[in-house]
């Protein structure tokens, strides 16, 4: 290997997963006009299609930061990168709305094994404070590098090549990604092997499936239907047995012990905050490029270009923002712009142009730099090394909860405007444009609550720390 340390190496193959994985998350949305009319899929069918992935994602990470703890991050990772790969392959080969959304369950399934230990895994390989700041930094960069470019891959490669290869482009990512970790990320495990918490697996999974469902299929099914107030009324009992469950469990999924430090409590909700505003401007904003504004699906991947430029050129200096303002007022200031690109988009229009949108989507870029890297170290410092896999599992899964609730609540809120002016005699353009930036409004409202509690809970706090009992990790060889 060349001169670069391998701890470096290994940093740079996490990373590579983290990229494939993110990526996944928005790279369908500019391919969804495609996808919609080679398949034949309604609206409903189109957020399954996406929302499959993040569902089975979040829903089985906090047991994969589990296991990982357990049995090995090294294994985890490998073993679920391996998953992810091959059902990417599957999903560029679907010839149906059936093949297409059991693909991305699996991808779901691999991404929720490789995706929990990498924070982990990264503080295992840095345990220096200023180099471990760097390699989150990096890690957050590409991790926002992967969310930004993923719009404009699936423009180009729908748009000139076949929707299918938006998969099949992590076939050989996925491959040179496991023989770079195989080589240099060594095993870690924690000391004493502890049972699997299937209870709580089972009612968190429970819980997101349900509202997922009742979301996704209220407007159809009515949301005073028997079977959309069930899915609300299950997913409810479940979230309160999931809670219920892991403070009275001597093995649990997540150490409720965890949520008793404030900059993690409040760094987590941060995080859900900003995952809901992100796939507010991409889904959506992504189909409305295309269906007002007329934009080519290479366009309309395009114009998300300069939001990736300017994450990836306020990531480095962050770290620098953090020291000299604190975290609170960094990351404040970051959903701040967030807030105010959801809101300057909301406005532009149906006759907006690509320089109308340049603004906020570089405002939305420089907002979210400014959140990642701060937040996700602020996170992590907290916490000791023994249940590192089980937090970084908790921040991974909170926002890709915040994700799949930012497609589903934004997509009621949209469907149901749409379908009240269609009835008023809107043209369908028109109506869904009606939609559309209501529902972004009422996004950047939520996203907005992001900022007075940033400056209360993540205030000067570096000499917090979670305490438990749980054993230190040790090397383990495979």
């Amino acid at each position: 290997m060349p001169t670069l340390p391998r701890r470096w190496w290994a940093l740079i193959g996490v990373s590579l997963a983290t990229f494939m994985t993110f990526l996944d998350n928005n790279v369908v949305n500019v391919a969804l006009p495609s996808i919609q009319r080679h398949l034949g899929l309604s609206i409903s069918g189109l957020e399954w299609v996406v929302s499959s992935y993040i569902l089975v994602f979040a829903g089985l990470m906090l047991a994969g930061g589990r296991l990982a703890d357990l049995f090995g991050r090294r294994r985890m990772f490998l073993g679920g990168l391996g998953v992810f790969t091959l059902a990417s392959l599957l999903a560029g080969l679907a010839d149906s709305q059936t093949m297409l959304i059991a693909a991305r369950v699996l991808q779901g399934v691999g991404a929720a094994a490789a995706i929990p230990p990498t924070l982990a895994i990264i503080s295992g390989l840095f345990p220096d404070d200023a180099e471990r700041t760097k390699a989150v930094g990096v890690w957050s960069a590409i991790g926002a590098l992967a969310l930004a470019l993923g719009p404009f891959t699936g423009g180009v490669i729908s748009q000139h090549v076949d929707w299918g290869w938006i998969f099949l482009i992590n076939v050989p990512f996925g491959l040179v990604t496991m023989a770079i970790t195989a080589l240099t990320l060594d095993e870690t495990r924690e000391r004493e092997r502890r049972r699997l918490d299937l209870p709580g697996l089972v009612t968190s999974t429970v819980a997101l499936f349900a509202v997922t469902y009742a979301l996704i299929e209220g407007h159809d099914r009515g949301w005073t239907s028997a079977v959309i107030l069930g899915c609300f009324a299950l997913a409810a009992a479940a979230l309160a047995a999931f809670v219920t469950v892991e403070m009275r469990t001597a093995d649990p999924m997540v150490d409720m012990s965890m949520f008793r430090n404030r900059i993690f409590s409040g760094g987590v909700v941060t995080m859900m905050l900003w995952g809901f505003g992100v796939m507010g401007i991409y889904f959506f904003t992504a189909m409305y490029m295309q269906n007002v504004l007329g934009f080519s699906p290479t366009a309309a991947g395009a114009a998300f270009i300069p939001m990736a430029v300017s994450m990836v050129v306020i990531s480095p200096i962050a770290p620098l923002a953090d020291r000299r303002l604190g975290t609170n007022i960094t990351v404040a200031i970051g959903v701040a712009g967030i807030v105010g690109a959801l809101l300057g988009i909301a406005m532009i229009g149906e006759h907006g142009h690509i320089i109308d949108l340049m603004p906020p989507f570089i405002l939305f870029g420089l907002g979210s730099g400014l959140v990642m890297t701060p937040l996700n170290a602020a996170i992590m410092d907290r916490m000791p090394p023994a249940v590192a896999g089980a937090a970084g599992a908790v921040v991974n899964a909170a926002r890709e909860i915040s994700a799949l609730l930012g497609i589903t609540i934004v997509g009621a809120i949209l469907t149901t405007r749409s379908a009240s002016a269609a009835q008023h005699g809107a043209a369908p353009l028109h109506a869904f444009l009606d939609g559309y930036r209501l529902a972004i409004i009422v996004a950047g409202i939520i996203v907005a609550v992001g900022i007075p509690l940033a400056l209360v809970t993540l205030r000067s706090g570096r000499d917090e720390a979670v305490t438990t009992t749980v054993p230190e990790p040790v090397p383990a060889t495979v």
